[in-house]
């Protein structure tokens, strides 16, 4: 038997000793785009989870160089207008290997704002262009905190570059989130699946 960081402790075949928390994923709800203005979640965050991850995979805009964002409700979707404070920070490389990166993308962050947060900028529209990722928000329903989220994703952005997109931040309310949209800062997501899932 080893001890990692901070005392937990591994069997000797390397797995996590049995009275270890390791939580899990459940799928909550599963939506398809087809030529959607948006993708909302409108039911099922509340308190029985901890925290809640959105999959999103393969979103294909239908308006080329369109940024992936978004938005978070404390009305059940009625309005999506929380206040948020967050950081983007992206690398990037093209195809054609004359340009690559990191950069902290300050057009991508906000400071106490009500806009959309972009989780992916300026996505391509070509048959093979897409972007995928995950975001996680912590504590939804929680009437005390702040609720802090962390996306990260791939993008193929319109000009031939792969970009990995890192966005956290936290909307500055003390209201219960429970509701979230997405949609694209013009057009509509053409096609693509937004997976919700409860962790525990």
């Amino acid at each position: 038997m080893a001890v990692v960081s901070g005392g937990t402790t591994l069997i000797d075949n390397g797995a996590l000793d049995a009275a270890v928390p390791t939580g899990s994923l459940t799928l909550l709800s599963t939506q398809t785009a087809s030529s959607s203005a948006s993708i909302e979640f409108t039911s099922g965050i509340d308190s029985t989870y901890d925290s809640y991850v959105f999959k999103y995979i393969s979103i294909h805009p239908a308006t080329n160089g369109a940024n992936f964002e978004f938005n978070m409700s404390t009305d059940g979707g009625s309005t999506y207008a929380v206040t948020k404070t967050t950081t983007y920070v992206d690398a990037y490389h093209i195809e054609n290997d004359t340009a690559a990166g990191l950069e902290y993308y300050t057009a991508g962050d906000l400071a106490q704002s009500t806009a959309y947060q972009t989780l992916g900028i300026s996505v391509g529209n070509g048959a093979d262009e897409t972007i995928s990722g995950q975001i996680q928000i912590f504590n939804p329903s929680s009437n005390t905190f702040v609720k802090h989220f962390i996306s990260r994703a791939n993008t193929y952005y319109s000009a031939d570059y792969s970009l990995d997109n890192y966005v956290a931040g936290y909307g500055n309310t003390t209201n219960a989130i429970d509701a979230v949209q997405f949609k694209m800062s013009s057009g509509n997501i053409d096609d693509g699946i937004i997976k919700m899932y409860g962790v525990k």
